[in-house]
């Protein structure tokens, strides 16, 4: 069994190189011994994450939204949409998050958002870019500076942040929801760092407060 496993570790290994190393899911939250992945790391298919005693991690697949949950001790292997666990034991839920979102916001759609960023709240400007299932948006960006965070639909409502050291988790993360602050149901909503846009929908049905990350991640690289 054990030769089994480690002849399916090295196949997807291999598998997961030769796929150009997209990420997959990103690790959504670690508790014990856990080697091979940190809080807010993306994970490509072929990853190995080890768990020890009291080892928990949580892993948000971005194309499939399918969230695992895996405790005890034992290997995880990355997969494309769902993991392989050899030991430990895994709880896996499908949440509502946009399968577009598994890649970033590439700076040319950037450019094309600034236009509806311009146009704020006339009629026939840009389409949202994704849609999110949490009030509280989790953007990511490499940039420095002031993020603001501006309603395209209804005037009046916007939100102006300094980032910092100390404000973003991993040096690139920062997560409305560590401050309580919560965007409108259905709203359209313009993000902007510098020359990085975003235009994303609040779903209708969003969730207040800090609900799994692959349904409210923003990723303006």
């Amino acid at each position: 069994m054990k030769r089994m496993f480690a002849a399916v570790v090295g196949f997807v290994s291999f598998t997961g190189l030769a796929a150009a190393q997209t990420p997959v899911a990103v690790v959504e939250e670690v508790q014990g011994a856990v080697t091979g992945a940190e809080f807010m790391d993306y994970v490509i298919p072929g990853k190995v994450i080890k768990l020890g005693q009291a080892g928990t991690v949580v892993l948000g697949y971005m194309k499939s939204c399918r969230r695992e949950t895996i405790t005890g001790i034992g290997t995880v292997i990355v997969g494309a949409e769902e993991s392989m666990v050899h030991l430990g034991e895994v709880k896996a839920d499908k949440v509502d998050c946009d399968s577009g979102n598994s890649r970033p916001i590439n700076r040319a759609v950037g450019e094309s958002a600034a236009m509806a960023v311009r146009s704020l709240g006339a009629k026939g400007s840009m389409p949202p870019q994704l849609t999110l299932y949490g009030l509280s948006p989790v953007i990511e960006t490499t940039g420095r500076g002031k993020l603001l965070v501006e309603r395209l639909d209804v005037k009046g409502e916007r939100y102006d942040v300094s980032l910092t050291p100390a404000s973003v988790v991993r040096g690139k993360f920062y997560d409305f929801a560590k401050n309580g602050t919560a965007l409108k149901p259905g709203g359209t909503y313009a993000a902007s760092l510098g020359s990085r846009r975003a235009v994303f929908l609040v779903d209708p049905g969003a969730g207040p407060g800090p609900t799994p990350i692959i349904g409210r991640l923003v990723r303006m690289e």
